[in-house]
C-alpha cells in the first residue's frame, strides 16, 4: 500500500496502527519470525516473539540494511518484517537502487543473498506500506496552495519511484490533510478491535478456500498463484466487462491484472460475498490509480 498526502495528514500513524488489525501469529509463523530475529541477534535468552513485526527503517538505510548482506550475510529489514509490516516513510527519499532491490523479494516472498563466502535465502513475505508527500514541498494539490515550481515539482519527485516497483503496489491511497476542526470534532469511527474481527473472518474464508483447492502454501489471496486466482476470483458478467474496459484504457500489465483480481476477491471476502461483482472490481481498480488518472479514464 502507498499512501500519498501532505505532511501531518496521519500517514505514519495509520501505518503504525496496521499491526493491531492483523490476526495473531500462528505457531508456525511465530517460529519463523523468532528464528529470523534470533539470526539477527535481536532475541535474548532464547525467548520467542509473539508479535507481528513492524519495521520502519530510515530513508538513509543502505541496500544491505534493507535487503540483507554484510560480512556474515545477515537478514535485512525486509526479512525482519517477515509475516509483518515493512513501513517505508518518505518513500522517494530512499535511493532508487535500494527501492528497486525490493522488487524481487516482493514477487517471490524470499530474499536471496549471494556473497563470495555465503549464499543464504531468508523468507520475506511482508506487507509493504509506504508513505510519501505528493511533491517535494509537500502540498501539491491542496486547496489554496500553489507550488512555486508548478507541476514539475510533483512529476520529478514522484518519478524517483520506478514503474516496475509501482506495478507491485496494490493499493494507492490519497490521504487528505487534517484540519483543526477534524481534531476538535472527530467523526465516529471503528475501533481497531472491530476491524480486526472482520479481517480475521476474511482470513478464515481464504484459508478454507485454499485448503479445499489443495493450494499448498497459500493462506491468503495475496499468496494465491495466478492460475488459481482466475478461478476463485472469476467476476460476474458486469464485472468482467468493467475489467476488460479498464485494462484497455489503463494498459494493465499481466501482473497488474492478477493483482486487481486478488484485491477484488479480498474485498468480496470482507463483504462476505461468494461472487466478485462489479463494485468489488471497481474499487480494486481505483486503488491502482491516482485521482488525476481516474479523472482522465472517466
Amino acid at each position: 500500500m502507498l499512501m500519498v498526502g501532505p505532511p501531518g495528514s496521519g500517514k505514519s500513524m495509520l501505518a503504525q496502527r496496521l499491526p493491531s488489525i492483523l490476526p495473531p501469529l500462528s505457531p508456525r509463523e511465530l517460529l519463523e519470525v523468532s528464528m529470523i530475529a534470533s539470526v539477527a541477534g535481536e532475541l535474548a535468552g532464547g525467548r520467542l516473539t509473539d508479535r507481528r513485526p513492524f519495521r520502519a527503517p530510515h530513508h538513509s538505510a543502505s541496500m544491505a540494511a534493507l535487503v540483507g548482506g554484510g560480512f556474515r550475510a545477515r537478514p535485512g529489514e525486509i526479512s525482519l518484517a517477515h509475516h509483518g509490516v515493512l513501513f517505508l516513510d518518505e518513500l522517494p527519499e530512499f535511493s532508487p537502487q535500494t527501492l528497486d532491490a525490493l522488487r524481487q523479494p516482493l514477487e517471490t516472498g524470499s530474499c536471496m543473498i549471494a556473497r563470495a563466502n555465503h549464499r543464504v535465502s531468508y523468507p520475506a513475505r511482508i506487507q509493504l506500506v509506504a508513505a510519501m508527500n505528493p511533491c517535494r514541498c509537500g502540498m501539491a494539490g491542496e486547496p489554496g496552495y500553489r507550488c512555486a515550481r508548478g507541476e514539475r515539482c510533483r512529476t520529478e519527485y514522484q518519478a524517483r519511484i520506478s514503474g516496475p516497483l509501482l506495478d507491485r503496489i496494490d493499493l494507492r491511497v490519497e490521504v487528505p490533510a487534517v484540519s483543526a476542526t477534524d481534531l476538535i470534532r472527530p467523526a465516529k469511527s471503528e475501533t481497531s478491535a472491530s476491524v480486526a474481527i472482520r479481517v480475521a473472518r476474511a482470513r478464515e474464508i481464504q484459508r478454507d478456500r485454499f485448503e479445499s483447492a489443495g493450494a499448498d502454501g497459500a493462506l491468503t489471496n495475496a499468496q494465491c498463484p495466478p492460475s488459481l486466482i482466475e478461478t476463485v476470483a472469476a467476476p460476474d458478467q458486469a464485472g468482467l466487462a468493467l475489467l476488460q474496459d479498464a485494462s484497455e484504457k489503463l494498459g494493465f500489465s499481466g501482473r497488474a491484472y492478477h493483482r486487481v483480481l486478488k484485491v477484488a476477491r479480498t474485498l468480496a471476502d470482507l463483504d462476505g460475498s461468494e461472487t466478485v461483482s462489479r463494485i468489488h472490481l471497481a474499487e480494486a481498480i481505483s486503488y491502482r490509480m491516482d485521482s488525476q488518472r481516474m479523472a482522465n479514464a472517466a
